[in-house]
């Protein structure tokens, strides 16, 4: 790629400048000589020919836009002078050919998991806490100070401040000097090496504001995705607290669960509130059930897993202009060599699939999974628009500032995390990945409530690319952050984990930016490495309701 400028597809007529350009540059590029006319900030868009009002404008070969006025060659591409415009799709037109990445360097290669009864296997080990209805919020709080630090679980801060030794040594007799001198500061290392359960990775608290009120079609979503986060293969098990007169009755969750997993094993504890003699019997028992599960949670060890039994989401967030020229395409590099050596990528976000329809159902290796992903796209947008909204609305403000003016470009750049694998099938939102190959997953594009549902619907570790900067991750599932430039990753250094902007700059491809990011994946699967939202405590977890949410 130039280092000041690039064309991403022979069919595009719109330049991305990699770097700051000035008005009056001379610009080369095929066969065209153009000047510009005015300053291009990098990470935008400046027009390869004259266009008049209503012209296609196209960017990684596919319609993402329509002039609304004349736009001179060498001229900015604005919200002014283009508006969001997307290509039609209809039925599969071919069948996906597919040649893969050599992945013969990863033939027989393993990582260290959890191995379920199953036949899952976790990159973590996790006990959650969860409660059916937001009105159990309140004891989730009280479990959460009861468990957490006491157990060394406390990840939301860098050290501790252990008071109760003072207090020790104060009722032992201990005098001013030998106060002075206690060591009081635990560090967050010293927390986790001192864990009483060391094979549990953390104890999840699972915080929502729904269960009841709304409608009972709520309900059974939010208990089919919490059924998801039991049946994913890094939970070891669970503490839930019902109140007992919601909507999402014990029942419903022990259905969704049976729909997932009919031989369901694992350590349940389900305490409700409206039975017990007092709150106090109550979270007395919570605690002492908890406890008793992550006994069993720390029998489990790690053991080699092959490769396969990677589930991994492909997610974007805060993102700009080199969002779709370096993190999202060495993303998919990545998720194309899982593909290969069948594991299961999913891409979730459908509002930013706009645009790219054709590609994906043409890629469906089965019929129906295509028009099932037909059916649900139309369905989002149909609802989108009846609320006087529409897929043109997701570009967030910030996505504009950095070069991402339409939501049909942004689209085209997400979905280049998807690689180019077929598509071996189509989920919607809690439906559970069973199939090795690229996965489609309807979620919002909203990050938390797409990174949430990934989860729920079994991945064991998520990419998150980003040319913003967000501190997203997830109660129960590493989330990897990749960066799209280096002054990103120069700024943020405590949430970027692996950056792609040497892309842009030229040290890297997307083939090899793709697979160092393997690489790491492999070493976060097997608890080598810890990512940055891991080890920040970055537990979000937002349930998606199925109302308009872009």
């Amino acid at each position: 790629m130039s280092n000041r400028y690039v064309r991403i597809d022979p069919r595009d007529n719109l330049i991305v400048a990699i770097q700051d350009l000035k008005n009056g540059e001379e610009i080369l590029l095929a066969g065209t000589q153009l000047v510009l006319k005015e300053d291009i900030q990098a990470k935008h868009k400046f027009a390869l020919h004259d266009l008049a009002d209503g012209d296609p404008v196209y960017m990684y070969g596919v319609l993402v836009g329509r002039a609304t006025t004349a736009i001179e060659q060498g001229r900015a591409i604005t919200v002014q002078n283009m508006k969001h415009a997307s290509a039609e799709y209809s039925g599969k037109r071919e069948k996906p050919h597919w040649i893969g990445p050599d992945v013969s360097k990863w033939k027989g290669r393993t990582f260290n998991g959890y191995h379920r009864a199953d036949g899952k296997v976790g990159t973590g080990n996790y006990w959650i806490v969860f409660a059916l209805t937001f009105c159990e919020n309140r004891n989730l709080d009280v479990l959460k100070v009861a468990l957490t630090e006491s157990l060394g679980y406390q990840t939301e801060k860098d050290y501790i401040v252990n008071t109760e030794q003072l207090v020790k040594l104060m009722r032992n007799g201990g005098g001013e000097e030998e106060i002075l001198r206690a060591e009081i500061i635990k560090s967050q290392e010293e927390i986790v090496k001192n864990r009483v359960f060391p094979n549990v990775d953390g104890i999840k608290i699972l915080r929502h504001e729904g269960g009841c009120g709304g409608t009972r079609a709520d309900s059974e979503v939010l208990c089919n995705l919490l059924a998801g986060y039991l049946t994913n293969p890094n939970v070891a098990g669970a503490t839930v607290l019902s109140l007992g007169c919601q909507n999402a009755q014990i029942e419903v969750l022990e259905n969704a669960i049976k729909k997932k997993d009919p031989n369901f094993s694992k350590p349940l504890h389900i305490l409700e509130q409206q039975q017990s003699k007092s709150e106090r019997s109550f979270i007395e028992g919570a605690v002492k059930m908890t406890f008793l599960g992550l006994q069993e949670a720390n029998k489990i060890e790690r053991k080699p897993a092959p490769l396969s039994k990677l589930v991994l989401g492909l997610e974007c967030g805060g993102s700009d202009g080199f969002s779709g020229i370096s993190a999202n395409p060495a993303l998919g590099y990545a998720s194309d060599i899982l593909a290969a050596l069948g594991g299961s990528p999913v891409l979730s976000e459908f509002p930013e699939l706009n645009g790219v329809e054709q590609e994906l159902i043409d890629r469906c290796v089965e019929d129906h999974d295509a028009e099932k992903f037909s059916a649900l796209m139309k369905a989002y947008g149909d609802k989108a628009i009846a609320v006087g909204s529409g897929f043109e609305s997701n570009p967030s403000p910030g996505n504009i500032k950095d070069g991402l003016i339409t939501d049909a470009m942004k689209s085209a750049g997400a979905a280049k995390k998807g690689g180019t694998s077929p598509i071996t099938e189509v989920l919607d939102y809690t439906e559970s990945v069973t199939k090795p190959g690229l996965n489609l997953l309807c979620t919002p594009g909203n990050d938390v409530e797409s990174t949430t549902g990934l989860a729920g619907s079994g991945c064991n570790l998520i990419v998150f690319t980003t040319g913003l900067g967000t501190p997203t991750g997830n109660p129960v599932v590493p989330v990897v952050k990749l960066s799209s430039n280096n002054k990103l990753s120069e700024k943020m250094k405590d949430v970027i984990d692996v950056n792609a902007g040497t892309v842009i700059s030229g040290e890297d491809t997307i083939e090899s930016k793709g697979e160092e990011l393997f690489e790491y994946l492999i070493q976060v699967a097997s608890g080598e490495v810890v990512p940055h939202a891991v080890r920040l405590g970055h537990d979000d977890f937002i349930p998606w309701k199925r109302d308009i949410s872009l």
